[in-house]
């Protein structure tokens, strides 16, 4: 298992991923505030929500959905979001194998 946290660097690049899309306090606000009630938003909703331009909001959605932070799901023309439990499952259990080897 330790073999997949890490690469020629040392560290799994998608786990490098997700812990710098956490690091900006723009997409905590974004996770921690807007998806706590663990519905499905659409990007001007989040916009609203949070403050922030749509295509600011669009830019901070695409890089959670990239870390894995989150999904989403086309309907027409709307884009929905959500949290993806796998993906933040898949962070932990990155979390649970590095602690374990310390």
């Amino acid at each position: 298992m330790m073999d997949k946290l890490k690469n020629s660097s040392g560290i799994d690049p998608a786990f490098l991923e997700f812990c710098q899309a956490l690091a900006n306090k723009n997409r905590q606000r974004i996770l921690f505030e807007i998806f706590t009630d663990k519905s499905e938003h659409k990007v001007g909703e989040i916009a609203e929500k949070s403050g922030l331009a749509i295509s600011t909001v669009s830019e901070h959605l695409t890089q959670m959905k990239k870390a894995g932070i989150l999904s989403s799901r086309r309907a027409d023309n709307v884009v929905f979001y959500k949290v993806n439990k796998e993906g933040i499952s898949q962070f932990l259990r990155h979390i649970e194998t590095w602690l374990s080897c310390c």
